[in-house]
């Protein structure tokens, strides 16, 4: 029986985060399995129990205690949505939280690592933003225009499409141990 890729998707405290529900099971429907490790803001945020049975694994959002185990290793990671906080902080090699350690290790297991900008205008227009932007693309990271994953419509929905297309079509398990904190 073949195992599933796994991807670690690090949601940041923007709007998206409210419906992470749904691009949770669109990766699911792609034959991804999922661990979600939120910003400690955006797990706020979250239906942490109900994302946990939907994904089948612990939610985490602060750095896992030694009794705790581990979450499986990544085969891809995909930061949606990525606020202007996150993006800068990535791009600086900032290790603060279990969010930033999935990111940072993914540059040295060199895993393929999706960012889905999620800025207001007003930040976006920023110098440092856009050198960390620079910075994410030249890592290697797969970098989505900035608010890429905006609802046409209102709240109706957010585009996950883009996300879904950048994430690696032919994902293989890989024995990779990556620590979650």
């Amino acid at each position: 029986m073949a195992v599933s890729p796994v991807l670690h998707l690090v949601v940041c405290a923007a709007p998206p985060a409210t419906r992470i529900e749904e691009l949770v099971r669109h990766v699911h429907g792609k034959g991804w399995a999922v661990c979600l490790v939120p910003t400690q803001l955006a797990a706020t945020w979250l239906d942490v129990r109900g994302l946990e049975e939907l994904t089948g694994h612990p939610i985490r959002s602060r750095p896992r205690r030694p009794d705790e185990p581990r979450l499986p290793p990544a085969d891809a990671v995909a930061v949606v949505p990525a606020t202007f906080n996150t993006i800068n902080k990535c791009a600086a090699g900032i290790n603060d939280s279990p969010a930033m350690g999935i990111v940072n290790e993914a540059i040295g297991l060199d895993l393929p690592v999706v960012v889905a900008p999620y800025v207001k205008p007003t930040l976006a227009a920023h110098p440092a933003f856009t050198r960390a932007l620079h910075d994410l693309a030249a890592y290697g990271f797969t970098v989505l225009g900035t608010n890429a994953i905006q609802p046409c419509d209102g709240m109706a929905g957010f585009a996950w499409q883009p996300v879904l297309d950048a994430l690696p079509h032919s994902a293989q398990r890989r024995d990779a141990d990556v620590d979650t904190g």
